[in-house]
């Protein structure tokens, strides 16, 4: 799956505002990465860096025009012992006119590494600013085997044409610019992506025909959008190619992944890759006319009469809703009937479980009841909180750590997940803002397509008084606090 990292030297919370303007110069990039293997040199990381141009500072060059430089540092370490190591400068485009700087610049690198699991500590920082580095840690896990057919990362990509002369951005014939970020705005309606399919020819036989299924799906449901299946024939390869596009003109706001598939001549399922997207599309709307012909009678919707107790069954359904969904629940459910309401009520059901929806209704309902009776505030229903969000859109966690009245912070709590989704170790960190309201509000994650903040650990100790330098990611070590250990090694 390929990682997106939003970096900033700047106020904790503009972590996911990628549009908000700053008069201070505080250096903004976004950084991701994909991992492909080359049959001849073995795998390799491609880091794909992107430069805010407003965020940096310039100053006149030798040529009389103005020019900003960043200097990049990637340290790739196991267990505590550096294996690879890489330090540059980046210099922006050469411009005339410093008020003119409402672009971004890419930088992009390779590098070679064998399978394993990494610690990689990246460091940004502006050489015509005095402002400190900004620093942060990413893990990353290598492994292509030999005797088996795997897939590279999803690069999503930006454009592309084809290689005169063979270049950085050079993949198979083509000169590839990479869309570093997963967030497709009205405007863009293709989704266009590159990915590498390795040791067809091990598995199938060489010259074997197999499918190649790539479609998008919804990131809550896991469930394949039909409008958005295709399907490419392949014959079997030490590489596989899969450099296509998906028109996205129609598709609702919302979160989804895109999915690669290799299946053998018989259906079978033998491998898959995805990656998370973000879409926002508001002039596609939630069509009543999908469901109309929908007919709940004698089914467990129809058991709901007032419309009142209805709309706020309906409401419990938003932490597990897909975007389209949201819509309705928000933009259309006030403006319609109950027979609407109940046919909504079903669908969104069968789609979950076409068998017995039912049956996973009733399941659902307990969950809402158990968070309700945890979670709730005095102006919050369990479901509407954070916490309660969490609980249903991902389930119980395998394990809570509750810090309530540790010395020096606020009330707070981390869960921790084996596994969600295939992303295993997950974590997301809440936070109380007072000691007495039970409403915790979360602060992070590593969870794909959750808030992400470096800064987690000083925000759970304001109470003592916040940290002045705005690139400290770890707290003075007052007595009593644990947060990083829970963190870390989970209770």
């Amino acid at each position: 799956m390929k990682k997106s990292i939003f970096l900033i030297a700047t106020c904790f919370l503009l972590f996911f505002n990628i549009n908000n303007n700053i008069a201070a110069k505080n250096l903004k990039a976004n950084l991701s990465y994909a991992r492909f293997f080359n049959p001849s040199k073995g795998p390799y990381i491609e880091t794909y860096l992107s430069v805010f141009g407003n965020s940096i500072v310039y100053t006149k060059n030798d040529n009389n025009k103005f020019q900003g430089s960043i200097n990049i540092i990637m340290l790739f370490k196991q267990n505590d012992t550096i294996v690879k190591i890489s330090k540059y400068n980046l210099n922006s485009p050469e411009i005339t006119d410093t008020l003119n700087t409402n672009f971004n610049f890419i930088d992009q690198q390779r590098f070679l590494l064998p399978n394993g699991k990494y610690d990689v500590e990246i460091q940004i920082s502006d050489n015509n600013s005095t402002n400190k580095p900004f620093k942060t840690l990413v893990k990353i896990d290598i492994d292509f085997p030999d005797d088996k057919i795997s897939i590279s990362d999803i690069e999503l990509v930006n454009s592309y044409t084809k290689t005169k002369e063979e270049n950085i951005l050079s993949k198979n014939g083509f000169d590839i610019v990479p869309f570093i970020f997963n967030f497709y705005h009205e405007q863009k309606d293709t989704l266009l992506f590159y990915s590498e399919i390795y040791n067809t020819d091990k598995y199938f036989g060489n010259n074997e025909k197999f499918l190649i299924r790539y479609y998008i799906e919804s990131f809550e449901t896991q469930k394949q959008i039909s409008s958005f299946v295709k399907y490419k024939r392949a014959t079997s390869n030490p590489i596989n190619i899969l450099f296509n596009k998906i028109h996205i003109k129609e598709l609702p706001s919302g979160n989804y992944n895109l999915v690669v598939e290799v299946k053998d001549k018989k259906n079978n399922l033998i491998t898959s890759k995805k990656t998370f997207f973000q879409r926002s599309n508001p002039k596609v709307q939630f069509d009543i006319n999908d469901i109309s012909a929908l007919s709940t009678k004698n089914t467990f919707a129809d058991e709901y009469n007032n419309i009142d107790t209805l709309k706020e069954c309906v409401k419990t359904l938003i932490p597990i809703a897909t975007g389209n969904e949201k819509n309705f629940i928000y933009r259309v459910m006030d403006k319609t009937d109950l027979s609407t309401i109940k046919q909504f009520f079903l669908n969104f059901w069968l789609k979950r479980n076409s068998t017995n929806p039912k049956m996973a209704w009733l399941k659902y309902l307990t969950q809402v009841n158990t968070v309700n009776e945890s979670f709730r505030t005095l102006v919050k229903k369990g479901y509407e909180t954070d916490r309660g969000r969490v609980y249903l859109q991902y389930g119980p966690p395998n394990s809570i750590t509750k810090r309530h009245h540790e010395p020096s912070a606020y009330p707070y709590e981390i869960w921790h997940y084996y596994n969600i989704d295939g992303q295993s170790n997950r974590k997301f960190v809440f936070v109380a803002n007072d000691l007495v309201t039970n409403d915790f509000f979360i602060i992070h994650s590593n969870v794909i397509g959750e808030i992400s903040n470096y800064r987690w650990n000083i925000l759970i100790h304001r109470r003592t008084g916040d940290a002045k330098d705005i690139d400290q990611e770890n707290i003075i070590n007052y007595w009593g606090n644990k947060s990083r250990q829970y963190y870390d090694f989970p209770e």
